[in-house]
């Protein structure tokens, strides 16, 4: 029971972390039509600066600043630069110039950090565990789950009780509208681009201390962004949070479980190496199964 309920928390904390980076991403394409395959440098760099900012001495809550920070300042250079000549462009325009940013992305991180992965500790406060009716788990990994819920629930209260993200929200599903109205559309690209790479580099920053913060770590997590989105929805973040929550128990619980399943009836090498394929595919299972079932996905923009 404990090793379920282990699992289960591990799914959520994973979960929660594919949401801040699948939050951005959704509305981006969702808005734009841009399909980014950059965005998960921006979560690469997020980890970078704040595992620097970390290793150099800087309090953890500043690090997480400084990686947010600069992976926000980074996207929003990408889009004034790069991005907003795609709008309207084919995707696979867009796929093949956001193709080129990663290669950018990672030959440069590579240059100022070099090839090495950099070790992060987590931070000493947290670095304990807690008790859950004489369950244990790790204290950080619970500080993750709860930054992930605090951050669905400030952008649902954003997205639904601001100005701006009622723009944001019109801009998904009636972008001619929105701009007949006099909004100016470009800016708003900008602030929407923006906001999404601050909330990849939240996740890199939070995310430091237990991955591997190394060259491409952005394209590893960006194939699970991408099924999370489609299964929750494009251009919702409800989506994206029910999506990403998914994905994450589905991966997690199915590495850790199938292998076990396939035991019995295998030998153990066999169980491992082909549990950890099942496993993989698991996730694409999930999709499969929800788009038959819902071809927009789970809760598409505009839906109730």
């Amino acid at each position: 029971m404990s090793l379920a309920l282990e699992q289960v928390l591990n799914g959520l904390q994973f979960g929660a972390m594919i949401f801040l980076i699948a939050a951005g991403l959704t509305l981006v394409f969702g808005i734009m039509g841009v399909i980014n395959l950059a965005h998960g440098s921006l979560y690469m760099l997020g980890a970078f600066v704040s595992a620097s900012a970390a290793v150099h001495g800087a309090p953890f809550a500043v690090a997480v600043l400084a990686g947010a920070a600069a992976a926000g300042l980074a996207g929003i250079v990408m889009e004034l630069v790069v991005i907003r000549r795609l709008y309207g462009r084919d995707h696979l325009d867009q796929v093949l110039a956001t193709f080129a940013l990663i290669l950018i992305a990672n030959d440069g991180v590579s240059v100022v950090w070099g090839k090495v992965p950099l070790p992060v500790d987590v931070p000493s406060a947290l670095a304990g565990t807690v008790s859950l009716g004489g369950f244990i788990y790790p204290a950080y990994r619970l500080v993750l789950i709860a930054a992930g819920l605090l951050a669905a629930l400030g952008l649902y209260l954003f997205i639904a009780r601001t100005r701006l993200g009622m723009l944001i929200r019109a801009g998904a599903t009636h972008r001619e509208t929105v701009a007949a109205l006099g909004v100016d559309i470009a800016q708003l690209n900008t602030v929407v681009f923006g906001l999404g790479a601050l909330l990849a580099g939240i996740a890199g920053a939070l995310l430091a201390p237990i991955l591997a913060v190394q060259v491409g770590m952005g394209e590893q997590i960006l194939i699970l962004t991408f099924v999370a989105i489609v299964v929750g929805g494009l251009g919702s973040i409800r989506g994206a949070f029910v999506g990403a929550l998914l994905v994450g128990l589905v991966d997690t619980l199915g590495r850790a479980y199938i292998p076990v399943l396939l035991k019995p009836v295998a030998r153990p090498e066999i169980a491992d190496s082909l549990g950890g394929g099942l496993s993989a595919v698991a996730i694409y299972v999930l999709m499969a199964v929800v788009l038959i079932w819902k071809p927009r996905g789970l809760f598409p923009a505009g839906s109730r």
